[in-house]
């Protein structure tokens, strides 16, 4: 098994999970991070060796990159294991996957590449580095087989895992937050780069709306602990309690959150959470990205609505100013915010497939059929 970020990772430790649960005697191994090598994945690498976001970056480092992945090919070959599963970084893991599937090892690719979005053309390749591709998404399969893909949705993990009713009162109590009092969320994403890019901006909208209400808190939500000092350095004395790996937590507690483009945006739709989202890429990489998108909206809340259910602030709209005003906007919109809880919980409903067990089954399948 081989992960790249945080979310992966956790999609990996639940995907081992159900695999033990039907093959109590399977052994893992691979590229993870914390929650699978917790879950039993011995790791031959770390998912912090493939943490890097943008066009520009990925070429910067493309030489430990092509080592890295020809170092796990080497070992996957040599061990032949009964199937690789690459999970989401599909630049990095369908090469590994196809050097896989060329040396007879069957392979299962688990989230979509977001071809339907941009590079489209990365669909038609698919076939030959994946046995069976694992959609997260509804729409997916349909779009991918028509390019001879055989995928296979099993639903968002989620979308299992949060209640479709959150408490917000209990998420305050555990936070420690009074139920009477407005909190906005702040959570600039897992990758350092996202911190480098999103954090001050994300604070500055902060410190302009405590301004503006002084009797709103705030709380700041971060993927890892060791980037806490750093964060807290940042802070310059504004008051926001820090929090670790307490993303669903706060959001289920929070009136708005400001957050990075990506899962959490779906996992504050999922907890019917307003949101705002903003980000903000190398210069270079947005330069190149943006002429080959092809869908209207980046956040996932907006494509699986098919509109623009909650504000986008890209590049050079991201600024404090342009925060502030947007999480305003919900807050002084009651029926908007009421149209959007119903929306997220009809999204969220289309969601739930048991994705752990459904993904577990359809590799046990492929693993049948090759006996």
């Amino acid at each position: 098994m081989v992960a790249g970020e945080a979310s992966g990772d956790l999609l990996g430790a639940s995907l081992i999970e159900a695999l033990k649960e039907r093959v109590p005697h399977a052994t893992f191994t691979g590229m993870a991070g914390p929650r699978m090598i917790a879950a039993g994945c011995e790791p031959v690498a770390h998912i912090d060796e493939l943490s890097v976001m943008g066009l520009a970056e990925v070429l910067r480092s493309y030489p430990r990159l092509w080592r890295l992945r020809r170092r796990l090919a080497e070992y996957f070959i040599e061990q032949q294991p009964d199937v690789m599963i690459g999970i989401d970084v599909p630049d990095f893991n369908l090469g590994l996957e196809r050097s896989l599937k060329q040396s007879g090892v069957p392979t299962v690719h688990l989230v979509c590449p977001q071809a339907w979005a941009w590079r489209e053309g990365r669909a038609r390749t698919i076939a030959r580095s994946t046995d069976v591709l694992l959609a997260l998404l509804p729409f997916e399969p349909a779009f991918f087989e028509r390019f001879g893909v055989k995928t296979k949705f099993v639903g968002h993990p989620l979308a299992d895992v949060l209640p479709m009713q959150p408490s917000p009162r209990e998420a305050r109590a555990g936070l420690g937050v009074a139920t009477n009092v407005p909190l906005i969320a702040l959570m600039p994403g897992s990758r350092r780069q996202e911190l480098e890019r999103l954090l001050d901006t994300f604070l500055g909208a902060a410190r302009m709306l405590k301004i503006a209400r002084p009797e709103t808190q705030f709380v700041l939500c971060l993927a890892r602990e060791r980037d806490v000092a750093c964060v807290e350095q940042r802070l310059g004395g504004f008051v926001c309690p820090i929090v670790v790996a307490r993303s669903h937590e706060v959001l289920s507690a929070a009136d708005v959150a400001i957050v990075a483009s990506g899962t959490v945006s779906l996992e504050a739709m999922l907890c019917a959470t307003p949101i705002v989202v903003g980000y903000r890429l190398a210069p270079l990489s947005y330069h190149i990205i943006k002429h080959m998108v092809k869908v209207p909206h980046i956040a996932l809340p907006n494509i699986l609505a098919q509109r623009e259910l909650v504000p986008e602030l890209i590049q050079r709209e991201l600024t404090p100013e342009a925060l502030k005003l947007a999480v305003l906007a919900w807050l002084d919109d009651e029926p908007r915010r009421l149209r959007f809880v119903e929306t997220s919980r009809k999204l969220h409903g289309s969601l739930r497939c048991n994705a752990a067990a459904s993904s577990a089954d359809a590799i046990l399948s492929i693993l049948d059929t090759q006996k």
